[in-house]
């Protein structure tokens, strides 16, 4: 019993339960919402939906200049020091305003351009850039206040706000899908994130009154020099990744259809959910602690706590999807989705290299290693594009998710051998 007690008290546990209850109301609704699509869009519609995600990545990468894991940086190490937190959050705040707005005028101006680039020209969706516009300032103001939060280690708010933003998005998707088909769907993916903002303001307020901590004032062009890196390793996944995910789907509707894209879009919003235990639980434990580790033995401390405690769970996790995949797929979308679970096998292989890799990657930002992140990435993607029109190829649908498997056991090979001394000494 006391050996029980023990694993209780611990932060992690503590972190990882909160996080678990959060995680499970989100892959609840995630169920939900999928069932909605798949019911009224179908399979080629869950296609015009990645393409669209895949696209809200890199717009939130540039609305927010890849900001986003540097304020929970600076802001961890400025917490105690009142001046250089206002310099932190003012120069964040104005750089982001400032690009937003730009960002928001090429949205709604170009938003034929932007259709004909994601969706094609034989659809026309340009309203849904046009919507995006006008929501941006609250989507990446969103963005600004969770990661301030996350920076003050408050790790109980950003999951609570998680739990408000998932009820919230169940009934805007919903409604919207409900009443406008593929043109709710798309709009949902929009708007959602943008109405949180007074639910993020809310929670930061509780901690600090953020609107005292930013003025003109404490603006400093030197900080931004600072923070360029984190800046230039984000834009680089925002421009490359989703550019790489979109040209694979396109390549997957020319040769084998806009079907079988769809399938894919399935297996990886499938992944997607249960990938959310391992991305929050990084995010908002363990990252910030990284940022703080100043040696090889406290960094390897972390690693190995990870391994041992999260990883066993994962796969644990994993075997029992596999087992259930039939279920899963009728559950979460309809009879006309079953080719997708024969998928699942070297998804999930990939889907543990991944995991294994990820935290090994955000070492990568802890420590500010720009030109190796860089580097990294681009080879990562490079292999991920062409081991996929190589078993694509070969092996149709299934050649996608075993470059997946293929990909992510090349990059954790790579990660472990570059950072052999923080898991290893």
């Amino acid at each position: 019993m006391k050996f029980i007690t023990e694993i209780l008290s611990k932060p992690l546990f503590k972190a990882t339960s909160l996080n678990g209850v959060s995680i499970l109301i989100k892959i609840s609704i995630g169920f939900i919402t999928s069932k909605i699509i798949a019911v009224f869009v179908g399979p080629s519609g869950m296609a015009l939906v990645g393409n669209l995600r895949n696209f809200l990545t890199t717009v939130q990468s540039f609305g927010t200049l890849g900001f986003e894991n540097g304020i929970v940086k600076y802001v961890a190490e400025h917490k105690s020091d009142d001046e250089k937190l206002k310099s932190t959050l003012s120069t964040i705040f104005f750089s982001v305003f400032i690009s937003c707005f730009i960002l928001g005028l090429f949205l709604f101006f170009f938003s034929n351009y932007f259709n004909d680039l994601i969706f094609g020209s034989e659809f026309h969706y340009s309203f849904i850039f046009k919507f995006l516009a006008l929501a941006l300032p609250f989507y990446i103001g969103n963005i600004f206040l969770v990661a301030t939060i996350n920076g003050f280690d408050e790790y109980k708010k950003v999951i609570y706000i998680n739990i408000i933003g998932n009820c919230i998005g169940l009934l805007v998707s919903g409604l919207l899908i409900w009443k406008f088909k593929i043109e709710g769907a798309l709009l949902s993916i929009v708007l959602t994130p943008s109405l949180l903002f007074l639910v993020s303001l809310f929670f930061l307020n509780k901690r600090i009154k953020i609107l005292e901590k930013i003025n003109t004032k404490s603006f400093q062009f030197n900080f931004l020099k600072s923070i360029s890196s984190y800046s230039l390793m984000a834009l680089v996944s925002a421009v490359f990744g989703p550019m790489v995910l979109i040209a694979i789907r396109t390549f997957i509707i020319d040769k084998i259809g806009i079907q079988e894209a769809g399938f894919w879009e399935a297996i990886t919003r499938i992944s997607s959910y249960y990938f959310l235990f391992i991305t929050s639980i990084i995010g908002i434990y363990f990252y910030p602690k990284m940022i703080v580790a100043e040696t090889n033995s406290e960094t390897k401390k972390l690693f190995w706590k990870y391994y041992k405690g999260v990883m066993p769970l994962f796969i644990f996790g994993l075997i029992i999807v596999f087992f259930l995949k039939e279920y899963i797929v009728q559950l979460l979308f309809t009879k006309e989705f079953l080719p997708v679970s024969k998928l699942f096998f070297w998804q999930l292989i990939g889907d543990v290299f991944k995991a294994l890799s990820i935290i090994l990657g955000y070492q990568f930002f802890a420590k500010k290693l720009t030109k190796e992140y860089i580097i990294s990435e681009i080879f990562s993607l490079l292999v991920l594009y062409c081991s996929s029109v190589f078993f694509i190829k070969l092996y149709s649908i299934e050649g996608v998710v075993m470059a997946h498997a293929f990909t992510y056991s090349i990059y954790f090979i790579t990660l472990s051998i570059y950072f052999r001394k923080s898991l290893f000494s």
